[in-house]
């Protein structure tokens, strides 16, 4: 029987349960996430030494998290796992399993210790523009998060078992306990304190919160396999094919983080500010990329890794998932888009507009935002391609066009930050806005790589134009009513402006889907009904 009819509508079935699973935990983590963002802006504000050293900080250990973590793990570990669970092979499961875990806590472990005593020559490469205190609050709190980091790496293990057993739900929502225990930190020393010690006591937060997340799921990996053998391993073939596949999407993702740090390095010698906007503007574009992007790939990815059959049966049952996926992403992340455009302001003060930081401030993360919001649909699409090349055990072309992406954003951004504020007459503090903008011209670029590429491999993929022009049109439509709201009423508190706002944004958008006939705008429709009436 054709692969694709094998996987058909049951498994479709799960696989959207499973999308909706892991968009419910990443809404859940990214909300208190945004919560912890809100007390961090209310205590330190947007212009602040302490706000751009923690924030600066904070992106070296995470570099460690992303190069061994849910993103490289869910490329090269995944596919082998759930292949063998697919196969009934739970011995063989629970040996990969166990020596994945054992190579990577000795990695880390080294990694970590290495970082410790290297850690004044990455802040010295990373922020070369802090000096003197500033300085070294930087290198104290990258210390103190290192090891924190490793947590969060054995985490993403724990994250590649419960998905490929369907429990997507804990894996996504187990952050929330990371973000606690970091707002809570802040409360508690908050009222009052040094900003210097705040910093500091922040990152010990985030250090405890790292290992709650950890525990927690540890009782669930271990219910589920039962064959687990923690051993360093290196004979089993199956284990093999991991870190064959985990060497050359290590190096993809270490690209791809190298343009994040490089970013900090363009922005760190800019006006005070400049590292926490960016900081802010990048955690409120990566809510829509989590949820929709990072969900519906995630909830794909085991199902794509199980297909049988022939190479013909093989190509069709992906590009069948993969237009499916294409469309789920693009119903929420071009209005997400567009109202980052347009009204990034009202997003900006909902979520960041207390204390210390004023509407001043929520317009300087609109700017920025708006650069990335330019990128925001191909990097999510992007996702999803990626994942089709994973499911295939391909992991270097996601990799060689990683390369491009950082390269293309890596030159375009020296350009925009250091020279091009100079060349239009602004003040030198938006070129950080320019990294944003030559982010999102690299993320197309990528974008339309990866689709060529794999539509020569498995035939043609994409959406229409019709289907695009229509959500488009809802948006603009969308945009067009929350902009005469907006000036009907005025100036108003950040919560009351943001509801009165995007509320007719929201109605209008879906209104609009709905008339056109989207059966994704339906189904939506639906399922509210149903629960409603449950």
């Amino acid at each position: 029987m054709m692969a694709h009819m094998v996987e058909s509508s049951p498994k479709r079935r799960r696989t959207g349960s499973g999308a909706l699973l892991v968009a419910t935990g990443i809404l859940l983590s990214r909300l208190m996430g945004l919560v912890r963002l809100r007390v961090f802006a209310h205590f330190f504000g947007l212009h602040s030494d302490a706000a751009d050293a923690f924030n600066a900080a904070f992106r070296i250990p995470n570099f460690l998290q992303n190069l061994f973590g849910e993103g490289v793990l869910s490329a090269s570990f995944i596919p082998v796992y759930a292949g063998l669970l697919a196969r009934g092979d739970e011995r063989e499961a629970g040996r990969v399993a166990g020596a994945v875990i054992a190579i990577l806590s000795l990695a880390t472990s080294l990694l970590v210790l290495a970082g410790v005593a290297a850690t004044p020559l990455l802040v010295h490469a990373i922020a070369p523009g802090f000096e003197g205190p500033k300085r070294e609050l930087t290198i104290g709190i990258v210390r103190i998060m290192f090891p924190g980091a490793g947590l969060l790496v054995l985490s993403a293990w724990c994250l590649g078992i419960l998905n490929s057993h369907r429990r997507f739900l804990l894996s996504y929502t187990a952050p929330v306990i990371w973000n606690v225990a970091m707002i809570v930190t802040l409360v508690a020393f908050g009222r009052g304190a040094d900003l210097s010690f705040l910093a500091t006591a922040l990152a010990w937060g985030s250090v405890v919160g790292s290992g709650l997340m950890f525990a927690v799921q540890v009782p669930w990996v271990l219910r589920l396999v039962s064959c687990l053998r923690v051993r360093l391993d290196m004979h089993s073939g199956h284990v093999r094919v991991v870190l064959r596949s985990f060497v050359p999407v290590f190096i993809g993702r270490g690209v791809v983080q190298i343009s994040a740090y490089i970013d900090v390095l363009l922005a760190s010698p800019l006006p005070t500010g400049a590292v926490t906007g960016l900081f802010n503007a990048q955690l409120i574009y990566m809510l829509p990329v989590s949820l929709f992007g990072m969900a519906v790939s995630a909830a794909e990815l085991p199902a794509m890794s199980r297909a049988t059959g022939d190479a013909d049966e093989v190509a069709a049952y992906l590009r069948q998932r993969l237009n499916g996926g294409l469309r789920q992403i693009a119903f929420f992340i071009v209005p997400s888009a567009m109202a980052f455009l347009a009204l990034g302001d009202v997003v900006s003060a909902a979520l960041l507009q207390t204390g210390r930081f004023t509407y001043g401030d929520s317009l300087y993360v609109w700017g920025i935002l708006a650069g990335s919001a330019v990128g925001l649909f191909a990097a999510t699409e992007g996702r999803l391609y990626a994942s089709v090349f994973y499911s295939l055990r391909d992991t270097r072309t996601p990799l060689k066009y990683a390369v491009v992406h950082v390269v293309l954003a890596t030159a375009l951004g020296y350009v925009a930050a250091v020279h091009l504020p100079g060349w239009v007459g602004m003040a030198p503090r938006w070129g950080v806005a320019g990294l944003t903008i030559s982010a999102s011209i690299a993320a197309w670029v990528e974008f339309l790589l990866l689709r060529q590429r794999l539509n020569s491999r498995i035939g043609p993929t994409g959406l229409p134009l019709s289907y695009m022009a229509k959500l488009w049109t809802a948006a603009g439509a969308g945009a067009a009513a929350a902009w005469a709201v907006r000036l009907a009423i005025g100036t108003q508190h950040p919560l009351v402006w943001a509801a009165a706002i995007l509320s007719p944004y929201g109605l209008v958008y879906f209104g609009t889907v709905f008339l056109f006939r989207l059966p994704e705008g339906r189904a939506l429709l639906a399922r509210g009904f149903r629960m409603i009436g449950r």
